[in-house]
C-alpha cells in the first residue's frame, strides 16, 4: 500500500475515533461541567498516550521518530492555547444545542483549516475544495439558525463554530510539527491543554465530578482525542493540513448518527437539508 493510502487510512481512523466525542460528551455533561469536561478529555489523552509511549519504548519502537526542537516552540504554545479554548467552546455549545447539530457543525473545521492553510501557510486549495468549503459553510449557517423568521442564531451553534475556528488554527500549528513524533505532540497537547483547562475550571468555581464520571471522561479523552490526534498527525505528514481535515469530514456524520440513536431526538426539517448539503461538501472535500 502506498504512503498516501496509508495516510488516508490514518485520517479515516482518526475521524472514526473522534466521532464518538460529541454524543458521549453530551451524555456526560449531565454530571460534568463544561470546562471540567474539556480538562478531563485532554488529560485523558495525555495520560493514555504517555502510557502508550512507555509501552512503545519497552518494545523498542519509535526510536526513529524526530523529537520536537526549539524552533517548534511557537507552534507548540499556539497548539496548547488553542486546545484550551476549543474544547471549552465545544462543551459549552453542546450544553445548549443538540448533539446531532454539534456533530455536523464540526465539519466547519474543514473550512477554517483550509482557509488558514491558504492565507497563513500558503497551502494550495483546489477549485473542488473551494466548492466544498462553500457548501459546508452554507450547511453550517442553516444548522446555526435558531429561528429563520427572525434570523436569530443559536448561541450553542455559534460556540461550536468558534471551537472549529480554534481547531482550524490548531490544525495548522500541528501541521508545522507533523514531522516530529506524533506521540510526543499528543502528550504535550494533552497535559498542556488539560492542565490549562483544569485551572480555568477551578477558577470559575467548577469541581471534580464523582469518580465514575472522571474515569469515563478520561477514557473518552484517550480514545476520541489522544488516539485520534495521534493518527491525525501521521496523516498530516503526507496529506497536509487541508486534505487531512477533508478526510476527517466523515466524523460528524458518524457522530450525528450516534446522536440520533442515543437521544432519539427527531431533528427539524432544516437539519436534513443541512445534512444533504454537508454530505455533498464533504464528498467534494475528500476527493
Amino acid at each position: 500500500m502506498s504512503e498516501r493510502r496509508v495516510s488516508i487510512v490514518w485520517a479515516l481512523l482518526a475521524a472514526a475515533l473522534y466521532a464518538i466525542s460529541s454524543p458521549v460528551s453530551k451524555v456526560l455533561l449531565g454530571d460534568v461541567s463544561p470546562t471540567m469536561m474539556a480538562a478531563l478529555l485532554y488529560l485523558g489523552a495525555g495520560l493514555g498516550m504517555l502510557l502508550l509511549g512507555v509501552i512503545r519504548r519497552q518494545a523498542g519502537l519509535g526510536a526513529s521518530e524526530q523529537r520536537l526542537t526549539r524552533k517548534d516552540l511557537p507552534y507548540t504554545v499556539g497548539m496548547i492555547a488553542l486546545d484550551i479554548a476549543a474544547p471549552i467552546c465545544l462543551m459549552a455549545g453542546l450544553a445548549t444545542t443538540t448533539s446531532a447539530n454539534a456533530s455536523l457543525l464540526n465539519n466547519f473545521e474543514i473550512v477554517a483549516t483550509s482557509l488558514i492553510a491558504l492565507l497563513v501557510f500558503r497551502e494550495a486549495i483546489s477549485r473542488r475544495l473551494w466548492i466544498a468549503i462553500g457548501l459546508i459553510t452554507l450547511s453550517s449557517l442553516i444548522l446555526s439558525f435558531e429561528d429563520a423568521s427572525s434570523l436569530s442564531f443559536s448561541s450553542g451553534s455559534l460556540l461550536v463554530l468558534a471551537a472549529c475556528v480554534c481547531w482550524g488554527f490548531e490544525n495548522n500549528c500541528t501541521r508545522m510539527m507533523s514531522q516530529s513524533d506524533p506521540l510526543e505532540i499528543v502528550v504535550l497537547k494533552g497535559f498542556g491543554s488539560g492542565l490549562g483547562s483544569l485551572v480555568i475550571a477551578f477558577a470559575v468555581g467548577e469541581s471534580l465530578p464523582a469518580l465514575p464520571y472522571v474515569l469515563g471522561s478520561l477514557l473518552l479523552g484517550f480514545l476520541a482525542y489522544g488516539l485520534s490526534i495521534f493518527f491525525y498527525v501521521y496523516a498530516q505528514r503526507q496529506l497536509g493540513a487541508a486534505k487531512t481535515s477533508a478526510y476527517y469530514a466523515i466524523a460528524p456524520f458518524i457522530g450525528a448518527g450516534l446522536s440520533l440513536a442515543l437521544f432519539r431526538e427527531w431533528p427539524e426539517p432544516s437539519f436534513w437539508v443541512a445534512l444533504a448539503i454537508m454530505a455533498a461538501g464533504a464528498y467534494l472535500a475528500a476527493e
